[in-house]
């Protein structure tokens, strides 16, 4: 039985061959994703090794210097490290040196204006020469290091890009006006942050702290340990000399394993997503391996009538099926190991190029990669034709001698769609359950009802596919005559094979307009908020979204044009009869009517000059408040504050649930969180006035300025690249569904060898089978995304409405012109399947296609 398992695969080497791509293209995946992963990882490793080796205790104040990326987040209180810190530190018995490190964001310009890299990864620290005039951190390539408040040195890449000599006039900026300085030299470091393409400013020691944090202050402290004295013990004797409140100590070994896991984790991230949609191509492939052993062992039933006949148990046939697809699984496994190899390369390379600095290293194949490839083919292939096996050991002898095919039972219909319709039933309430609830009750029962509900509706395809299908029959007869009624006919034949071959494109078409639909609508609501809500010509905000100088103000207002003008002062206060801290936003309440549009319920907005605060309906009603409530808060300092609400305004996603005036924060928070500014202009947005704008603050490289419609541009362009990177990691299962299709057209080709022929010998041309094949491809294919848009749509609803309650205005808006696109294109995935198949059909021998056996 073995010996003639392994003998069917070698004579069906054309028809198991698209089977061995899908695993293979699946397998690869999978391999590509774990070797890239793998290589990434121990590259970035090697590269963060060297970031702490001088490092033995570092103690740093608590929080960033240039505050939270999120605005919704409470600013952190910082340490304070001074001069002394450092001194006494310096003075303990097993520190043999002490270095006060400042450190915070530093922009540079290059020749044009423009910043040098990305504004995430640009950094300035101070510079600290020795009795020499070095610095041992960052030695100097050429020149020397910053003496001065007019003096700076860059690192080599930033300089090489940019052009930039020792002696060159550059322009640095931190989050206020930027500056010019004289490049006094260049320099090299193996920061792992500045060799993956960050820029890195030096500035003498006063300087760095008037301009990244205040005079006197450090953000951290170096200690390095004198031989013979342990980290630990290190780290022991500078927690008992450092501040007590609102720093931080960590040992070198710390900080090196923080690396390593922030390594492991960024790397996981990535893992875990492309691990996703390797999945995703599997999971196609299985529909694509049971139909071609289904298709298979139909072509085969004399043959394993004759086993049987002459004595093979059923256990026997079940084994040699499946020995069958351990051969293949073996197979298309190494091949699919091989080309992981070459695509985990290949996205290396891919990475490199797009940014040179980042670390590279040898290819890493894991022995775990190894066996996780080789056996999720296996498995996946071997499990996917148990079932086939199955059904073929329980064929009869006589029956399947005496018919070429054996008809689904009742029975067995019946029960796969009562079975279907249950899955579909209870996936289906449940997506109905988590839409119309919320929290994260809700969203569990969604993605636990997703995944239910596209099962049923895999189970009831073949139920499905002959009512859709023959809605079509009218259309086809009509345009196309004999060949699309043939057509239509061949396309509902065989409903299971049908559906199966229809999923393939139904999973990739469900996902895809899923998250077409999601992030159209999405998009749709942020820009009806952005435009409801802003009166203001133009918006001033970091590239990087960090905090802006306060005196940034002032000079944005002395710009030409400028009408008015009001930073948004960001806070966080506990409020009473609130378990958490609640973002206040601040403006100026004489220009808060120029820039912001709210739609007042009660009050007026006008009681933001009288110190009154307004607040969100949702925020009153959970706060009992209305217009002349008082309700009590505490200041970050512990200060109890009693405000008053001026009035109540309809939520609003684009402010802040509780607003007041800049006085009202500024006279109980000295230094609010401040991350835009807002202009309105005497004659509108106009490019002087963007220009005025961008002269005042120095033509800081970092600093932009935007109207409303570039803000929802930039927003539209985020989710436009999420989008087109999901389209491009689905590409790989929608080429698998493509090898389905065609795989079943091939094999159905041959089994239809007689009956082709036949239409050939009554008058049928070449060119009316080749239309025929072509048209049941397009049929299956418009089939099975015509259930997938559907479902998709009906997925993406219910996930707009669980997040409406995150984003008012959500709602599903549907991108007709993507729909129709996206079935077009299943359309022409139909008609390139079909190429070879066709063909394939239209050349066969007439005689000797009527004498097949």
């Amino acid at each position: 039985m073995y010996r003639t398992a392994l003998r069917n695969v070698l004579a069906h080497k054309g028809r198991l061959l698209m089977t061995v791509l899908a695993v293979l293209l699946g397998t690869a995946f999978v391999a590509g994703t774990l070797v890239f992963s793998d290589t990434m990882g121990q590259a970035m490793r090697n590269s963060y090794s060297t970031s702490y080796s001088d490092v033995s205790v570092l103690v740093s104040a608590d929080g960033p210097d240039d505050g939270p990326a999120d605005r919704d987040a409470p600013r952190p209180e910082k340490g304070a490290l001074t001069q002394e810190t450092v001194q006494r530190l310096a003075a303990l018995p097993g520190t043999e040196r002490a270095r006060g490190v400042v450190s915070g964001f530093t922009g540079v310009a290059d020749k044009n204006g423009n910043l040098i890299g990305e504004s995430w990864s640009a950094r300035g620290v101070n510079f600290v020469p020795d009795a020499s005039g070095a610095d041992s951190r960052y030695p100097m390539a050429d020149g020397r290091g910053p003496r001065t408040a007019g003096e700076v040195a860059l690192n080599r890449q930033a300089a090489d890009k940019a052009g930039y000599r020792v002696g060159d006039t550059v322009r640095v900026a931190g989050n206020g006006a930027a500056r010019d300085a004289v490049l006094t030299g260049v320099f090299t470091t193996d920061d792992p942050q500045v060799t993956s393409g960050g820029t890195l400013v030096l500035m003498d020691t006063a300087t760095a702290q008037r301009e990244l944090l205040e005079p006197g202050r450090f953000s951290s402290v170096v200690l390095t340990a004198k031989a013979g004295t342990g980290e630990q013990a290190l780290l022991e004797q500078a927690r008992a000399a450092a501040p007590a409140d609102g720093v931080e100590l960590k040992s070198g070994q710390q900080l090196k394993d923080d690396q390593v896991k922030m390594v492991d984790d960024s790397v996981s991230t990535t893992k875990t997503m492309l691990l996703v949609f390797a999945g995703i191509s599997l999971f196609v492939g299985i529909f694509i391996i049971v139909n071609t052993f289904t298709m298979l062992i139909a072509q085969r039933l004399k043959e394993l009538a004759l086993l049987r006949a002459v004595g093979a148990s059923r256990g026997q046939v079940t084994k040699s099926v499946l020995v069958e697809a351990l051969a293949i699984g073996v197979i298309a496994s190494v091949g699919g190991l091989l080309a992981g190899i070459g695509i985990g390369a290949g996205l290396q390379s891919l990475l490199h190029a797009f940014n040179e600095g980042m670390p590279t290293g040898a290819l890493v194949v894991a022995p775990t990669t190894v066996v996780a490839t080789l056996v999720t083919g296996v498995v996946v292939t071997v499990l996917s034709a148990l079932l086939p096996a199955v059904r073929a050991s329980r064929i009869p002898p006589v029956a399947a001698m005496s018919s070429g095919e054996q008809p689904s039972t009742q029975r067995g219909l019946v029960i796969r769609n009562t079975i279907g319709v249950l899955i579909a039933g209870a996936g289906l309430g449940l997506i109905l359950a988590g839409a119309n609830g919320k929290g994260s009750g809700a969203q569990h029962l969604l993605e636990l009802g997703a995944p239910l509900a596209l099962i049923g509706v895999f189970v009831l395809l073949p139920l499905l596919s002959r009512p859709v299908i023959a809605l079509v029959g009218p259309v086809l007869a009509k345009v196309f005559g004999t060949p699309g009624k043939l057509a239509r006919l061949n396309a509902v034949r065989n409903p299971r094979r049908t559906a199966s071959t229809a999923a393939a494109l139904t999973i990739g078409l469900t996902l895809v307009t899923a998250l077409t639909v999601i992030g159209n609508s999405v998009t749709s609501a942020v820009t009806s908020m952005v435009a409801g809500t802003m009166k203001a010509d133009y918006v001033v905000g970091m590239a990087n979204h960090r905090e802006l100088a306060p005196e940034l103000t002032g000079l944005v207002a002395k710009a030409p044009g400028v009408k008015a003008v009001s930073q948004v002062d960001n806070v966080w206060w506990q409020f009473e009869g609130s378990d958490k801290a609640k973002a206040i936003e601040g403006y100026d309440a004489a220009a808060f009517d120029q820039l912001v549009n709210l739609k007042m319920t009660e009050g007026a907005t006008s009681a933001l000059q009288q110190d009154r605060i307004l607040v969100n309906d949702e925020f009153a009603t959970s706060h009992h408040l209305s217009a002349g409530s008082t309700v009590r808060a505490t200041a970050p300092g512990g200060e109890a504050v009693t405000l008053t609400v001026g009035g109540v305004f309809e939520r609003n996603d684009g402010v802040s649930p509780v607003v007041a005036s800049n006085r009202l924060i500024e006279a109980h928070d000295k230094s609010p969180l401040v991350q835009q500014i807002l202009v309105k202009g005497a004659d509108g947005a106009t490019p002087a006035l963007k220009q005025a704008v961008k002269d005042a603050t120095g033509r800081n490289p970092v600093i932009e300025v935007r109207t409303t419609q570039d803000m929802v541009n930039e927003f539209n362009r985020i989710i436009s690249t999420m989008l087109n990177l999901m389209y491009g990691l689905l590409g790989m299962a929608v080429i698998v569904a493509v090898l389905g299709v065609i795989n079943t057209l091939a094999m159905s080709v041959f089994e239809r060898k007689r009956e082709i022929g036949m239409l050939r010998a009554i008058g049928l041309e070449r060119r009316g089978i080749k239309r025929m094949i072509r048209l049941e491809s397009v049929v299956i294919s418009l089939f099975g995304a015509a259930v997938g848009v559907l479902l998709g749509c009906f997925l993406a609803w219910a996930a707009t409405r669980l997040l409406a309650s995150d984003l008012k205005g959500l709602t599903t808006v549907i991108p007709y012109g993507s729909v129709l696109l996206f079935l077009g294109l299943a359309a022409l995935v139909g008609m390139v399947a079909a190429l070879w198949p066709a063909r394939r059909a239209s050349r066969m021998d007439i005689l000797s296609s009527i004498k097949t056996d």
